[in-house]
C-alpha cells in the first residue's frame, strides 16, 4: 500500500511492512495487516536513553524487542517507544503524552543539569557520565511498591516472570500490537487473595508480604498518596512497617513511585561500589535532593563494569 509523500515530511527508518506520514510530531501509519497505528513524538531535550531508562533497575514491565524499540504497560496502558538521536516515539496520541508519558518519563526536569550536580568527584564524573540518559520514572505507587517487595533476594529475569504472572493472572487484558498484555492489578484486586492463590506465581515467602502490603493500601491504613507529600523519614517509617519491607525496598519504592528524591537505596552491587570509591563512609545527604538519581548513577555503572 502506498502513501502520499507530504512536501517537507521527514524521513526516518521505520520496521519492514510500514508506511507512515507525519504532521506536527503525529507519526501515522499502517503496519503490515493494514491496521493504523498512531505514534506520537516525545520531545525531550538530552539524557534520554531508553535502554539505560528501562534497564537500570527501576521497573520491571519493559521489554526490548529486535528493532531495538521496547514494549511495555505502564499506567494501565501497552505502549511501544523507539528512537535515539533526540527523536523518540511512543504509540499514542499527542493527548496520551501530555497526560501519561510527559510525567511518565519525567520531562519537566532537565537531567543534564541534574547530572552535573552530583559530580562531586571523578568517581561521580565517571559514573554520571556512564548513566547519562538514565532518568527516573514516576511509576504507580502501589505497583511500584508491591514490585519491589517481590524484588528481594531475588534475580531481574525471576522478578519480572513473577511480575508478569501477576498481571496475567489478576490484571485487566489490554489488546496491543495484535496480542494481549495486562495490567498491574490493584491493591483492592489483591488484598482478599490468599497464599494459596498466590501459590501460581511461586514467590515463595514474600506471598504474605505482599497481601499484608495489598491490604495495607486498599483499606487505606497506608496512604502513598499522602505519603508523597512527607518527608523521606516519615515515607521510610510508614513502608517499613510493613512486613517484609525493609530498607532497600522502602527506598526503592520512595524514590521510585513516592518522587522523594533524597532516598538512596542501597544493595549488593551499591555496597560493592561504596566499599570500593568510598571506603572511609559515605553520606548520601551530600547530593541533597538527587541522591536517588546518583544512586542510579552508580548502581548502574557498577553493575555493568563489574
Amino acid at each position: 500500500m502506498r502513501t502520499k509523500k507530504l512536501k517537507n515530511t521527514p524521513r526516518f527508518s521505520l520496521p519492514c511492512g510500514f508506511t507512515k506520514t507525519l504532521r506536527g510530531g503525529i507519526l501515522l501509519k499502517k503496519d503490515e495487516r493494514g491496521e493504523k497505528v498512531t505514534e506520537t513524538q516525545i520531545l525531550t531535550t538530552d539524557d534520554f536513553d531508553l535502554k539505560k531508562i528501562f534497564e537500570c533497575g527501576q521497573c520491571f514491565r519493559w521489554n526490548e524487542n529486535p528493532d531495538g524499540s521496547f514494549t511495555g504497560v505502564a499506567r494501565g496502558r501497552a505502549a511501544r517507544i523507539r528512537g535515539g538521536g533526540g527523536k523518540f516515539f511512543i504509540t499514542g496520541s499527542e493527548d496520551d503524552v501530555r497526560d501519561v508519558w510527559h510525567g511518565y518519563f519525567d520531562l519537566d526536569r532537565d537531567y543534564r543539569a541534574l547530572r552535573e550536580s552530583v559530580c562531586i568527584d571523578g568517581y561521580m564524573r565517571a559514573a554520571s557520565d556512564f548513566g547519562a540518559g538514565i532518568r527516573i520514572l514516576n511509576q504507580d505507587r502501589w505497583e511500584t511498591l508491591c514490585s519491589f517487595i517481590i524484588s528481594q533476594c531475588n534475580n531481574i529475569h525471576r522478578i519480572k516472570r513473577i511480575v508478569e504472572e501477576l498481571c496475567r493472572r489478576f490484571g485487566e487484558p489490554v489488546e496491543f500490537d495484535g496480542g494481549i498484555f495486562y495490567t498491574f492489578p490493584d491493591a483492592g484486586k489483591i488484598a482478599p487473595l490468599s497464599p494459596a492463590d498466590l501459590a501460581p506465581l511461586r514467590c515463595g515467602y514474600r506471598a504474605p508480604y505482599i497481601l499484608a502490603a495489598a491490604r495495607a493500601v486498599a483499606s487505606g491504613e497506608l496512604d502513598l498518596e499522602a505519603l508523597s507529600k512527607t518527608d523521606l523519614v516519615t515515607a521510610k517509617k510508614a513502608l517499613t512497617a510493613l512486613p517484609g519491607v525493609g530498607e532497600k525496598v522502602a527506598n526503592c519504592a520512595i524514590l521510585f513511585s513516592l518522587r522523594i528524591g533524597s532516598a538512596f537505596p542501597v544493595d549488593v552491587w551499591m555496597r560493592k561500589a561504596l566499599a570500593q570509591h568510598y571506603p572511609d563512609g559515605f553520606d548520601p545527604a551530600v547530593f541533597g535532593e538527587n541522591a536517588g538519581l546518583a544512586q542510579q548513577y552508580i548502581f548502574y555503572f557498577q553493575r555493568e563494569n563489574g
